[in-house]
């Protein structure tokens, strides 16, 4: 629908976008302005009527060229609708494909009335066309152009091939750089030295046409010129007409040939279509197994998780957490761009209780910035059917020396009451424990070895008696 005139409904041709941000063909926005004072656009119209302002009306000078569109255009896959054609290519290919189309219905040129194919209109003009007649200058009898018969002397003819062929490379070496060279003929493609070589390798067929009517036209002009010849004779008419007929031949053999040189590039094309289908099978068959390989590269990283939590787990109420990276994590923490950090789960029992520990490096709530905070939380196990609630067991939290001095203890009974020891509903109670468990100053005094190469020690032991 993008592609679309607001006003004429057709693909875009030199696509304008007006300030109300509809798009108009370049010739549709100059009638509409020209043919209606103060036009207003259609489609602002057919939008919502209640909200038409001054960006709807439209004017040429407000307009600018949509240079985006305008190449989408030119680059969508198009082909050709004349019956019969298979050409296809992209939009901006098919306006010189249109003046060359071989299934293409056009007037004959001289006005005899009738319509025919372009790759027939050789034999119309030599067999079916009636304005196609030439006078002989030397018997004054009308001839259709394959009754016609050129009535000069083979001397005579050199002179006047001659004459011909000089004018038309004369002709053709002063023609504008940008017309084709076979516009002496009645080819009218015209374009840059690059698309004047593409369309002369592709036109080839056409151009063959365009030369075997013009040859034929010719007669008449041969016929004219031979109105001062004298020592005419039937023989040398029967030789010329015979020179003309193998010329013709020629011309109809290359013609052949390039038709069937059509059918092979015709060939080729299909199978490269087939070809890229099968390409692009193969790619959506290349994504899928990527696509395979992605769920089977998470499956992985899942069993590597568990595997490493089944390996780091603890079932005995005993828990010992290694903290590493701990001055860009406290940093981070001074920073707010990490909040708290959770510890690995462990167990009361094999079939026990399933905590963890939660630490704030800069402190919470009462030891915000000035203490480590250490919590303890209870998470959703798959045994809590079978254990008594609430959670009732003594919790000691630990901060190991690691020079084994002086390590801080700190420890607390449940508040049977608190929802933090309930039945847990969610993944995990709110987090219960020591807001102020350790000074911060205390943590990176050097009299003590809490912090050591960067890394700490937190311990947690839960009775289980």
């Amino acid at each position: 629908q993008k592609y679309l005139c607001s006003n004429c409904n057709n693909i875009l041709k030199k696509a304008l976008q007006t300030l109300c941000g509809h798009r108009y063909c370049s010739a549709c926005l100059t009638w509409i302005v020209r043919n209606n004072k103060n036009a207003i656009c259609q489609k602002c119209k057919e939008e919502d009527p209640n909200t038409l302002g001054e960006e709807s009306l439209l004017a040429e000078e407000k307009a600018f060229g949509d240079a985006a569109i305008n190449k989408e255009i030119s680059e969508l896959r198009v082909h050709c609708v004349t019956l019969g054609c298979s050409w296809s290519g992209i939009m901006k290919d098919f306006e010189e494909h249109q003046s060359l189309c071989e299934y293409a219905l056009i007037p004959c040129h001289t006005g005899c009335g009738h319509v025919v194919m372009r790759r027939k209109l050789a034999d119309h003009l030599e067999n079916g066309c009636v304005n196609n007649v030439t006078v002989c200058q030397q018997c004054q009898c009308s001839l259709a152009s394959s009754e016609y018969q050129v009535r000069t002397s083979p001397s005579q003819l050199l002179v006047i091939f001659s004459a011909i062929f000089f004018q038309q490379s004369h002709s053709a070496s002063s023609t504008n750089r940008d017309g084709c060279r076979f516009s002496e003929v009645g080819c009218a493609f015209r374009g840059s030295k690059e698309k004047i070589k593409e369309h002369e390798k592709s036109a080839v067929g056409a151009h063959m046409l365009l030369l075997l009517q013009h040859m034929r036209q010719l007669k008449g002009t041969w016929c004219s010129a031979a109105r001062a010849a004298r020592g005419f004779t039937p023989q040398s008419e029967l030789n010329l007409e015979n020179k003309l007929h193998v010329f013709e031949n020629i011309v109809a053999v290359l013609n052949k040939e390039v038709e069937s040189s059509n059918l092979e590039i015709l060939a080729f094309r299909r199978q490269s279509e087939l070809d890229q289908n099968i390409i692009r099978g193969l790619e959506m068959k290349i994504a899928e197994l990527h696509r395979c390989l992605t769920q089977k590269d998470a499956g992985l990283s899942s069993l590597h998780k568990s595997l490493l939590f089944s390996e780091q787990a603890s079932y005995d109420g005993i828990f010992l957490w290694k903290i590493t990276d701990v001055g860009r994590k406290l940093q981070d923490s001074v920073t707010g761009r990490t909040v708290g950090l959770y510890s690995p789960a462990f167990y009361t029992a094999k079939y026990g209780y399933k905590v963890c520990l939660r630490v704030y490096l800069n402190g919470d709530g009462t030891g915000k910035g000035t203490h480590m905070s250490l919590f303890f939380v209870v998470m959703k196990g798959d045994y809590d059917a079978l254990l008594p609630w609430p959670f009732r067991h003594k919790v000691t939290f630990m901060l190991l020396d690691q020079n084994n001095r002086e390590h801080i203890i700190d420890a607390f009974r449940p508040d049977l009451t608190s929802a933090s020891f309930q039945r847990p509903v969610n993944d995990m109670n709110v987090a219960s424990g020591c807001p102020m468990f350790l000074p911060l100053s205390k943590l990176q005094s050097p009299k003590h070895a809490y912090v050591k190469e960067d890394t700490l020690f937190l311990k947690c032991i839960v009775e289980t008696n």
